[in-house]
């Protein structure tokens, strides 16, 4: 056998052992001069053959290097093993760690006040929906709006608020929950105060898209941001509470609108280009609860575990010492201490920002470098989404939010639309038809509605004929003769001339004016002077105190359906309350069939709504529950923003057979209701599920 410990001579002839052999060698000098080496050997190790020689350093405590290196191979094994292990331990212990603290802390004053700021959040969403087509009737009036504008004007909300729920939501997984949710408050208060001021439809329906994209970060953001400071017992009755601030903006809004619009008077003008209406008005108070909220989110923490989730210990360890402390100290235990020193950390994420030194590039360059970095890092947390262990549940969920959302908002928007075309049937079968009428020297000076005059005459002989309407409203002239008369201070609303002969007639200080009054008539000699060109409001008739009330009571009605659900969210199950929910929902749409009168369709409105709201609640509390903190928000983001797409297909379609049939509504909304809440009997049960 060679010897391993064989010396190697250099070219001086100088003589360096080496020691281990094999794959690994390390050459060895002496410090002392070469001696013979019969001289060099001790008496121990006289006799031993070469194979049985010993390492000459052992008597003098010296560690052989091949021992060193193994011992550090070893060491470096160990602490491999030992940090998978801890990484493990840290991953299974952190939310059980994370529900203690909050267990430790309790649920008081600070709850509260945070679910009172998270509240107004929600509340300003609420509102946000309804605001649009409350001030509808008014605005299509006053800029002049086609039927194409309107629709646009109606459905470009949810659009706004789709694109900011998937916006907002992915980003609070990355920037923070209470940063983000600032940023949309603030977005949707200065769009909201600027859409009061806009004279154009271009303009207004602009900073409307930007307001809803603002607002639409509220409800992914305010749900995942109050999960994380509530624990696991308490987690489904309040967050269940929460919704009830979405029906109080309900509620705000047609109490407000209700209030303002029908009062022309409360508005002012600069001149003939600037107006600002009643509407605008309306327009304006409904940004106020965005406005508290974002006043009291200033003074509110960020979510302590999505600090832990990005590593943020010192901080998150503060403000769970400050929730314990505010909680305690208001339950009359001040020298309660928080027990918790240490609090276990997730393992580092690899994609955190790339910081560029201040010497380092342009501030441009410093600016896209990290503003690119954070779309990659939003678009690969939103890919993960479909990942193996989420891809089923993410889908079962995302169904049964895309068939809540369309069957609820768009009824929503077909209730106040059939209850409209209901009364106008009805004030189409009270229409008074006049046919071949001769009025000569008269004087008119009363309101004229609902009418159609054909074949008529309308002549003098020497007098002036006046014709001074202070209202004409759904009036029809057929074929008649207008000679010799005066028309003075008239607003008309529906009125046309169609077929007519005017001759020597004068329009003074009338809407009424040739270009879109007067269908194929001949005008002789007729003037017009100061003619009242534009869209004119004539707030009586165009807001139907009736839609307010309507919108109002169905708000009202969903305060049954949020307590019940508070009550039994924890107590029966999430899933239970969701599926009861849509199928209770589902037999009230389908009575609707049977609604032939306004107050049939208000009844069943405020019975879908009522049945209904417990499976808004149990869907937002399942959704939170089912993902983990790193995608959390960016989860409940794309849900709703499937809702709100959603509601955008179904209000289209729905507006599209108002007076042609109810049963398509009906049928397609019982439809995915029915899907919807079968298929939530197939989610995860989340009610004992700490938050991972």
């Amino acid at each position: 056998m060679d010897d391993p410990y064989q010396n190697n001579v250099n070219q001086q002839g100088e003589t360096y052992p080496t020691y281990g052999g094999g794959e690994y060698t390390y050459p060895y000098q002496t410090d002392y001069p070469p001696q013979e080496e019969e001289d060099a050997a001790s008496d121990v190790t006289e006799g031993h053959d070469d194979d049985e020689q010993m390492y000459e350093g052992e008597y003098q405590g010296i560690p052989h290097p091949d021992e060193i290196k193994e011992a550090r191979r070893a060491a470096r094994r160990e602490a491999r093993m030992k940090a998978r292990m801890a990484a493990e331990v840290e991953e299974e212990t952190l939310p059980d760690q994370y529900e203690s603290i909050m267990e430790d802390c309790g649920h008081g004053r600070f709850q509260w006040t945070l679910f009172t700021v998270l509240g107004l959040s929600l509340m300003a969403d609420g509102v946000e929906c309804f605001v649009v087509s409350f001030a509808l009737p008014s605005a299509e009036k006053d800029m002049c709006l086609s039927n194409a504008d309107k629709g646009m004007l109606g459905l470009i909300v949810y659009v706004g608020m789709m694109i900011g729920a998937v916006l907002w939501g992915g980003l609070a997984d990355k920037l923070g929950r209470r940063q983000c949710l600032l940023y949309a408050l603030a977005i949707n208060c200065i769009f909201s105060f600027l859409s009061c001021f806009a004279q154009s439809y271009g303009f207004f329906i602009f900073f409307r898209l930007c307001s809803g994209i603002g607002i639409g970060g509220s409800i992914p953001v305010v749900y995942t941001y109050y999960a994380e400071f509530l624990q696991m017992d308490k987690r489904g009755e309040h967050l269940s509470w929460l919704c009830l601030f979405w029906m109080l903006g309900g509620l705000y809004a047609s109490f407000t609108a209700w209030g303002i619009i029908p009062h022309y008077g409360w508005g002012f003008s600069m001149g003939t280009e600037f107006q600002f209406h009643s509407w605008r008005v309306f327009v304006l108070v409904c940004f106020l609860p965005s406005v508290a909220a974002l006043a009291g989110l200033v003074f509110m923490p960020e979510s302590p575990r999505f600090l832990l989730e990005t590593a943020r210990h010192d901080e998150a360890w503060m403000i769970l010492k400050q929730v314990h402390d505010t909680n305690w100290r208001a339950k009359g235990e001040p020298e309660r201490v928080f027990q918790f020193s240490q609090i276990k950390m997730p393992q580092a994420q690899d994609d955190e920002f790339i910081e560029i030194q201040s010497e380092t590039g342009t501030a441009f360059q410093r600016f896209m470098v990290r503003h690119m970095t954070l779309v990659k890092q939003v678009m690969k947390n939103l890919m993960s989404l479909a990942a193996p262990d989420l891809r089923l549940h993410g889908l079962f969920i995302a169904i049964v939010w895309f068939t809540m959302g369309f069957s609820y908002f768009g009824l929503g928007a077909w209730f106040p639309d059939q209850i409209k075309y209901l009364q106008f049937e009805e004030y189409e079968s009270n229409v008074k038809t006049f046919h071949r009428e001769k009025v000569e020297h008269f004087h008119f000076n009363f309101t004229l509605q609902n009418q159609v005059h054909k074949e008529g005459e309308y002549i003098h002989d020497r007098y002036i004929y006046l014709f001074i309407y202070r209202k004409m409203r759904n009036v029809k002239f057929e074929e008649s003769l207008f000679e010799n008369c005066y028309f003075e201070d008239i607003r008309s609303t529906d009125t046309f001339f169609e077929n007519c002969t005017v001759k020597n007639t004068v329009f003074y200080n009338t809407d009424l004016w040739e270009d879109s009054k007067f269908i194929d008539c001949k005008l002789e000699n007729t003037t017009f002077l100061h003619p009242k060109k534009g869209c004119h409001l004539n707030f009586q008739e165009e807001n139907d105190i009736l839609i307010y009330l309507v919108c109002f009571l169905g708000s009202l009605s969903v305060i049954p359906g949020n307590i019940i659900a508070g009550l039994l969210m924890d107590k029966i199950g999430r899933l239970k309350i969701i599926g009861g929910s849509m199928l209770g929902s589902a037999g009230c749409t389908f009575f609707l069939l049977l609604c032939f009168s306004q107050w049939a369709v208000v009844f069943f409105q405020c019975l879908f709504f009522a049945a209904s709201a417990a499976a808004w609640n149990g869907i937002e509390v399942v959704t939170v529950e089912l993902y983990p903190t790193s995608k959390r928000a960016t989860a409940f983001g794309v849900l709703n923003g499937t809702c709100k797409l959603a509601a955008i297909i179904s209000s289209f379609i729905f507006g599209k057979v108002i007076g042609i049939t109810k049963i398509i509504p009906i049928i397609l909304s019982f439809s995915a209701l029915v899907c919807g809440g079968l298929l939530a009997f197939k989610l995860p049960e989340t009610r004992e599920v700490i938050l991972q």
